[in-house]
């Protein structure tokens, strides 16, 4: 079960790092980003700003879906082990 815990706690900081780097290069490359992007693919800025958007909100969702609360369930299970056990 700690094997587990620390596994899922790892994948959740790792998944937080991710979004943040995302979100900064969005945020500090914004133009460059939009203009190399508009030329393979020929969307506007707000069609890249939606993309961007949507995709930062779905990987917070699965990050927290499938390592945080794995992780909290995982946590609460252990101390009730424990409190059964002693």
């Amino acid at each position: 079960m700690e094997t587990i815990e620390k596994i899922t706690i790892r994948c959740f900081v790792i998944g937080m790092a991710l979004l943040l780097i995302w979100f900064l290069l969005c945020v500090a490359t914004g133009n460059a980003m939009y203009e190399l992007h508009a030329d393979w693919f020929g969307m506007s800025t707000h069609e890249m700003k939606i993309i961007h958007y949507c995709g930062l909100m779905f990987m917070k969702i699965c990050v927290f879906l499938f390592f945080l609360i794995p992780y909290i369930g995982c946590k609460w299970a252990g101390k009730k082990r424990k409190t059964d056990e002693g």
